[in-house]
């Protein structure tokens, strides 16, 4: 008797020691690595749905007659622990492919919408050395480019928001360029220029956001620079970035929305729309989910996209929803929850197309941001 007692003791003394034990390790590591509901989300979202039905059916078996014909076999529970503890689906290829072949990964990435139901166009992002970035090179922007970019600001809008500077605006690689305007090169990565690149659109997209009534700042920091006198490489351009965005949202209280505009490495028939006879570089909006709180951002550009399909029919790639494999995937997007990246045009768009697609953005937009005022002023 005393014996059975020592051993049920023991054992007991030994699941509450296992018990502490589990629940320090769970505490105590870091944040990222914890189990959560978004954790198990990854485990089961690439699971067979039927398994989700038998599970049902074990509590009604009157939900067995939904099953397709065929389909009634619970599936192996072999199939099932293989899937979850590898990634790798018997069933699918790509999912072994994707962790063993460089760069397969990206194509993971979702697509969520498409204005022309293509879902192949993927974003390429060019990533030279950083001595390629700051080189030297001959640019040319044509008379009229340069008469539209002198365009003064007018306020068109009865509503303003007067002193206050509510959209950011900046360009993490700042020196993205375009071929038009760089007569020497032919190649797409190293379409890089200190003056002629995707500032002159974050510029001309402030410009039209201003004469509708919104302040709006435009950082002028040259990343590239801060890269090189800090010895970083161009794959840390967004932590050298991640410190522009911090210190305008100290400086500047009154920010809502942050857009970090880019340019894509995509040729001329992906990025190139022609609305009413006029050609347009097409946007793409970027989302990062390496982060927990991308959904608002996520609606926000949602939202957007239909906007600019409705007014500017294909002048929008889509909504691009991106996690950490094979890239950032947070993009200074978990700073504020109106955080956007676009990607505005391919490396063979040219100025007037760029300027002509801001200029509609800042339209779509300022309609958006005021009813959005709208509606908070009325609650």
């Amino acid at each position: 008797m005393v014996q059975t007692f020592s051993r049920r003791s023991g054992i007991y003394i030994i699941f509450f020691i296992s018990i502490f034990l589990l629940i320090s390790v769970l505490t105590a590591v870091q944040p990222a690595y914890r189990f959560s509901s978004d954790m198990l989300s990854n485990w089961t979202k690439e699971m067979d749905s039927t398994i989700f039905y038998h599970l049902i059916t074990m509590e009604n078996r009157a939900y067995e007659q939904s099953f397709p014909e065929g389909e009634a076999e619970i599936p192996k529970l072999s199939s099932l622990f293989f899937e979850l503890t590898s990634n790798v689906k018997p069933t699918d290829p790509r999912s072994l492919f994707g962790n063993e072949i460089p760069g397969f990964a990206i194509f993971d990435n979702q697509l969520l919408m498409a204005s022309d139901n293509d879902f192949t166009h993927f974003p390429i992002e060019s990533n030279p050395p950083l001595e390629e970035v700051l080189r030297d090179r001959e640019a040319v922007l044509t008379e009229e480019e340069e008469t539209e970019e002198d365009k003064e600001e007018e306020i068109e809008n009865e509503q303003t928001t007067g002193d206050r500077d509510v959209v950011f605006i900046y360009n993490t690689h700042n020196r993205e360029s375009f071929l038009p305007h760089l007569p020497n090169e032919t190649n797409p990565n190293a379409a890089m220029h200190g003056e002629i690149n995707i500032t002159k659109v974050s510029d001309r997209l402030a410009e039209g956001l201003e004469r509708k009534g919104i302040g709006t700042q435009v950082d002028k920091t040259d990343i590239g620079e801060v890269l090189n006198e800090l010895g970083m490489g161009y794959n840390q351009s967004y932590e050298a970035s991640r410190d522009v965005v911090e210190e305008a949202m100290a400086g500047n209280q009154e920010i809502q929305y942050m857009f970090d505009l880019h340019r894509d490495a995509l040729r001329r028939d992906k990025t190139t729309q022609t609305i009413e006879g006029e050609d347009y570089a097409k946007v793409l909006f970027v989302i990062g989910t390496g982060h927990p709180d991308y959904e608002n951002n996520l609606k926000v550009a949602t939202e957007l996209h239909a906007l600019i399909e409705e007014a500017y029919p294909g002048m929008s790639r889509g909504v691009y929803q991106k996690d950490g494999s094979g890239g950032n995937g947070i993009y200074n997007q978990d700073l504020a929850d109106n955080a956007l990246l676009i990607e505005f045009g391919g490396v063979d768009n040219t100025m007037e197309e760029l300027y002509r697609s801001a200029d509609a953005l800042a339209e779509v937009f300022s309609e958006y941001y005021w009813d959005a005022e709208a509606v908070q002023s009325d609650q």
